[in-house]
């Protein structure tokens, strides 16, 4: 276990989507690791909660924005004094890259599954709980108990490259926003902190951390303009109180 935990609010819709996406992309790692039912059902449930979230928006042109925008940023440090300029470069290249690669793919995000058959029985009754059970649909039943298991791996990451190009694009933006600024030492009095934000600034995520031992845990909300937290006392059997003791952190306001 960390010495540390870090918890992550995103200040607009786009980040947001790309956080969960993160999250389904490691789910889906995590359940390909395994070569059990369970395992290979989480996989396929992860993949299908991607399918949903691309439905909800059109992702791909977010995406190709983000890495338009971080492009641009990065572009206009060129000339700063001190800028290591091979490392910029590949950055730069690296984002290129990602760009051809939305350009390249043609169809919606996922296409191939939505269109296949088979998933698409499954995808209709995951919205039921316990609707993909043995009876709901024989023959995922049959799959599961028939297909051996490292066909089934295979079929699974297969069908997982389908998200390959929108993955990486998020991976990148992510991987650049948190690393725009670094972790600064604060302290919330009676367990609130507070802090206004320069609306000129592309603020996109608020990341605090906090060791591991302590038994509270931050609460975020906050816009363009600023953000709160509150220091909450974890109890599992009720409602977490704020704690009013003084509260030292780490904190990260990311902007690029």
């Amino acid at each position: 276990m960390s010495d540390t935990i870090i918890f992550e609010q995103p200040l607009n819709e786009r980040i947001r989507t790309f956080l969960r996406l993160e999250f389904l992309f490691k789910r889906v790692d995590n359940a390909l690791t395994g070569q059990t039912e369970m395992h290979h059902r989480d996989a396929l449930d992860g993949m299908i909660n991607m399918l949903s979230v691309f439905e909800r928006s059109d992702l791909k042109q977010e995406l190709m924005k983000e890495i338009e925008r971080l492009s641009a940023n990065l572009s206009a440090l060129e000339n700063t004094p001190g800028v290591d300029k091979q490392a910029l470069d590949a950055l730069l290249s690296d984002l290129d890259e990602n760009l051809d690669a939305l350009h390249i793919q043609k169809s919606g995000i996922g296409q191939t599954l939505r269109e296949n058959e088979f998933l698409y029985s499954i995808r209709q009754r995951s919205t039921i709980p316990g609707g993909t059970c043995d009876f709901d649909l024989p023959s995922y039943h049959y799959w599961l108990q028939h297909t051996q298991d490292e066909i089934r791996t295979e079929q699974l990451r297969l069908w997982f490259k389908e998200f390959q190009s929108v993955r990486n694009a998020v991976e990148m933006s992510l991987r650049l926003i948190r690393g725009s600024v670094g972790f600064r030492e604060e302290v919330a009095k009676d367990g609130f902190f507070q802090r206004s934000l320069d609306s000129n600034q592309p603020y996109q995520l608020i990341r605090v951390e906090l060791p591991a031992l302590v038994d509270f845990f931050p609460e975020v909300s906050g816009g363009k303009h600023r953000f709160t937290i509150r220091f909450m006392l974890f109890d599992i059997s009720q409602r977490p109180q704020q704690t009013f003791e003084e509260v030292p952190f780490k904190l990260s306001c990311c902007a690029m």
